[in-house]
């Protein structure tokens, strides 16, 4: 399971070999660290040593969440997590076709899911069907020009060009997500921190839970969060866990829009701050609550059922595996 704590005086402490969670008034709760896989802390919450310690001994990352959903540190043990030679690999892949065809891959991903997505919604709005088949149109004909990639960019460096289709990209599809959204709950494109709406506040959110289970999955696997392939590298840039999540930003963007569209979302759940939103309490229970039961639900892949949330584990550890195939005796490439 997935510990959440997002009570103002919240305790966390150890227990006869378990978590001891106290919350005010309200009765306490003892929990066995065998079934904890994360623990989330989004609020000023008491924390023993004890307890951080009985998390590290059993490999339970501990991520501390800011008012948007965005990790700003995390617990972790020292251990690299796999050989160093993964990450030798992921180096010399970072500068070399290896890293686009990589970045090729995931966008390709992300785009697929969009127009799925969108396709879904398409059949089941029969009054709004026409509009959302033109979006998905536009976007199948930027999912085509990545197939003849290599012609396309002879005159323009490659990494832009991939970045200028996935920025059109984007730019659609949330056009065509604010198409579909309640009248009360408008929103015109994306606004990040801090959130100018609703729809946006909570995206935010679910991203910045999304961003700490790639992190998490690249340090178990051994690669390296702040070396990526499409993302630049940036000062505190964590550029491999911005390129992983791609293909993963579906499920954050479907529970959002399912949130509303069920009538589960209400503008007491949010709280005005300077220059735009952000999700009170209530508003992350509700969200929380939504998000990791879209995660902890099994689905086909590749041949096997697995929960998505495992599914980010599972393609970090095969990512790896192809980055120790890399000769690390070759010169790097050079433009």
């Amino acid at each position: 399971m997935q510990l959440v704590l997002n009570t103002p005086g919240a305790y966390l402490r150890l227990k006869d070999g378990c978590f001891h969670i106290q919350v005010e008034e309200a009765e306490s709760k003892l929990i066995s660290p065998k079934k904890v896989e994360s623990i989330l802390i989004s609020s000023a919450v008491k924390l023993s040593s004890n307890a951080l310690q009985l998390a590290v001994e059993h490999n339970i990352d501990v991520v501390f969440l800011d008012h948007f959903g965005n990790p700003f540190g995390r617990l972790w043990h020292a251990k690299l997590g796999s050989t160093t030679r993964i990450r030798r690999g992921q180096l010399i892949a970072s500068t070399s076709s290896e890293g686009l065809s990589y970045a090729l891959r995931w966008v390709n991903q992300k785009l697929g899911n969009q127009i799925e997505f969108l396709t879904t919604l398409a059949n089941k709005r029969p009054a709004k069907q026409q509009q959302l088949e033109v979006y998905i149109s536009q976007l199948q004909i930027i999912k085509d020009k990545l197939k003849d990639f290599d012609i396309m960019t002879r005159e323009v460096h490659p990494g832009d060009a991939l970045r200028g289709l996935e920025g059109t990209a984007g730019r659609i599809y949330f056009e065509s997500l604010s198409f579909v959204q309640p009248e009360q709950f408008p929103f015109s494109g994306r606004s990040r921190q801090p959130a100018k709406d609703e729809f946006n506040c909570i995206l935010n959110y679910c991203y910045g839970v999304l961003y700490g289970l790639v992190e998490r999955a690249c340090m178990l696997s051994g690669l390296e969060p702040y070396l990526g392939f499409f993302h630049s590298d940036n000062y505190n840039k964590k550029s491999l866990v911005f390129d992983l999540i791609e293909p993963y930003r579906i499920w954050a963007e479907e529970t959002t829009v399912y949130l509303f569209s069920q009538r589960q979302i209400k503008k007491e759940m949010f709280d005005q701050i300077q220059n735009g939103i952000t999700l009170n309490k209530e508003g992350k229970q509700v969200v929380i609550a939504a998000f990791n039961e879209r995660l902890d639900a099994a689905i086909r892949y590749k041949g096997r059922n697995i929960t998505r949330r495992n599914i980010i584990q599972f393609d970090c550890q095969s990512f790896a595996q192809e980055l120790l195939k890399i000769d690390l005796e070759r010169e790097p490439e050079t433009e």
